[in-house]
């Protein structure tokens, strides 16, 4: 399973009537599969997972394995609020194929949430994962923060075999590279701060941009690894106007307008987010004309 270069955290289209439409998914992989892309995650925080019930995210997964060459990367996130509950969804994606599991924070708990917590919730996942497992930490979304102490010990676990860090603290980027063998790939999730993570040392990136404009994000990677950093640098700025309004700023919303708008049709988030107002959609769209991304 390759895990460095750039891989794609896919949106999870849903029809008029909110269901999930796999219909809208298959023509989507159609598109994405034919770019430069390392690999792709299923039902990650771009694809509104904790928005869908098992069997929604166990068709989705289908779809996905379906889609996705083999030797491409497969990942799907099988985060869940209890330890059990993760080891169910885990072991339902590893039955339909995937290459490993992503596993975010549980998050509910905040006061709880300890390094030792952490160490038994992940130990056990992958105690009972029939494949690999990559701890996946998103502060801003959980609330949480997995520590590099916490990694450092899960690291030394042999089905833990990586980590998404989506955060932009490239200080804690550093030390996650540092505290971990140099066989654990450290993922970034930060569109922004990609060429940083990539300085200290991060194998590649699991990006929300890389839907939109995955010849841009694999271009950055291959700038950096052929030691072409003006251009890598230059690039960097290029695209944070656009990582911003896909990140923090409009989020799920604002990466499907985007989409739509390059011509990939993933439909609109599922209640109680909202489609992207207007106003929106113009930022956007001026976002990406340096791109040349507009569909006519």
């Amino acid at each position: 399973m390759n895990l460095t270069g750039v891989l794609a955290p896919v949106p999870t289209p849903f029809d008029d009537g909110d269901r999930v439409d796999t219909t809208r998914l298959k023509a989507a992989f159609a598109r994405w599969v034919k770019g430069p892309l390392t690999g792709f995650v299923i039902l990650g925080s771009n694809g509104e997972a904790v928005l869908m019930d098992e069997d929604e995210s166990d068709r989705a997964i289908a779809v996905a394995r379906e889609a996705v060459p083999l030797g491409r990367t497969l990942l799907a996130g099988t985060g869940r609020e209890s330890t059990q509950a993760a080891i169910r969804a885990t072991r339902r994606a590893a039955a339909l194929g995937v290459d490993g599991v992503l596993v975010r924070t549980p998050g509910f708990f905040k006061s709880q949430m300890t390094t030792e917590v952490f160490v038994r919730h992940y130990a056990a996942v992958a105690d009972a994962s029939p494949v690999p497992v990559l701890l996946y930490n998103f502060t801003a979304m959980t609330g949480v923060n997995l520590l590099p102490a916490a990694v450092s010990e899960l690291a030394r676990h042999p089905n833990i075999i990586g980590m998404k860090e989506s955060g932009g603290d490239i200080a804690q980027v550093a030390d996650l590279v540092h505290g971990t063998p140099n066989d654990f790939p450290v993922l970034a999730g930060s569109s922004t701060t990609f060429y940083a993570a990539l300085s200290v040392g991060v194998a590649g990136g699991i990006l929300a941009l890389a839907n939109v404009i995955p010849d841009v994000c694999v271009r950055l990677y291959d700038l950096f690894r052929q030691g072409r950093h003006d251009e890598a640098r230059d690039l960097q700025r290029q695209i944070v106007p656009l990582a911003r309004l896909l990140g923090p700023v409009y989020g799920v919303p604002g990466l499907k307008a985007a989409l739509a708008l390059t011509g990939c049709d993933v439909g609109v988030p599922r209640p109680p987010l909202m489609p992207l107002a207007d106003a929106g959609v113009a930022a956007l769209r001026d976002a990406l004309a340096p791109f040349e991304q507009i569909a006519v």
